[in-house]
């Protein structure tokens, strides 16, 4: 069994700026869309996230997508949420994954799934987000399962990811909370979408403060505007998420919104970039619109050489 460390994890370790996008699987059986997907997206970025029935929506499963995309060329972070396995399910689910080559794992809570298109299922949540790190960390650095046993033979050597919401209240625990993740053995970061610049500058001077951006590396979370409505959409109805009113009103003036919100996009991460410091890369969220990302890459300035 091949035990060569993940692409992404090669990018971050060289000190190189790391580009990560997200698909989502699909509501049937046919990969044909996540393949196109990951065709549009493996010269741009160094791995991709595949949600695992995200907003609690029935969808394929993420670790046969993961397969698929990873067939196809471009890496996978396979998502892991808290919410659909026991610790048994999780972890069988991990040894399968490993073995198919998949080296990147993002360890999730998992949306209520009250959210979703099953509100009366039974959720799990027999770990949390945090235990789960640990698990994984344990799996691979003490070849241990999270009840004490030896792991006979070959352990998963994943890169273990987290997410953090620097916007969720209150503001004082979100830095906490991170740092949390990261002593449980997360180590690369993948923040919430950025709109509020002032707050996440906040955000981060914090983490730096801390250190944290030493001990783990941290990717500025932007997803490009389609429509004010959007926009007004994850203002008002999405948990945890900051939209400033002037966003709103300059996508709702806009003559072509899409071409606005790619501006923004772009402006967002030239802005990152420039004035805030311990980021060591982007994870640029554009489902349904993969063929967004290169453009964004290429107008942001951070062309590689394979594109």
């Amino acid at each position: 069994m091949k035990n060569a460390c993940s692409k992404l994890e090669q990018t971050l370790k060289s000190g190189r700026l790391a580009l990560t996008a997200e698909i989502g699987p699909p509501k049937h059986t046919s990969p044909e869309g996540i393949v196109a997907n990951a065709c549009l997206l493996k010269d741009y970025v160094d791995a991709a996230n595949v949600t695992d029935c995200q907003s609690a929506v029935v969808r394929m499963s993420s670790l046969a997508a993961s397969l698929h995309i990873h067939h196809n060329g471009l890496e996978p972070i396979f998502q892991m949420t808290c919410r659909d396995r026991n610790r048994i399910a999780i972890q069988s689910d991990l040894l399968g994954a490993y073995s198919l080559g998949i080296r990147n794992v993002l360890c999730l809570s998992g949306d209520h799934q009250i959210f979703g298109n099953h509100p009366t299922a039974k959720n799990v949540y027999d770990l949390d987000s945090i235990q789960l790190i640990q698990l994984t960390r344990r799996m691979r650095d003490e070849k241990l399962f999270f009840s004490g046993e030896a792991i006979q033979g070959h352990e998963p050597r994943f890169f273990i990811g987290a997410v953090a919401n620097p916007f969720a209240d209150p503001f004082e625990y979100r830095v906490d909370r991170l740092e949390k993740k990261i002593n449980a053995g997360a180590e690369f970061i993948q923040t919430q979408c950025i709109y509020d610049m002032e707050r996440f500058s906040r955000f981060m001077e914090l983490c730096v403060s801390r250190g944290l951006h030493q001990r783990a590396y941290i990717l500025a979370g932007v997803i490009p505007l389609k429509s004010w409505r959007a926009a007004r959409y994850m203002q008002t109805k999405v948990p945890g998420m900051i939209v400033p009113e002037d966003i709103v009103q300059r996508m709702k003036k806009a003559e072509d919104p899409r071409a606005e919100g790619l501006e923004i996009c772009v402006g967002q991460i030239k802005y990152i970039r420039e004035h805030i410091k311990g980021i060591s890369g982007f994870h640029i969220m554009a489902i349904n619109w993969e063929e967004s990302v290169a453009d964004i890459i290429r107008r942001a300035g951070l062309n590689r050489p394979q594109c």
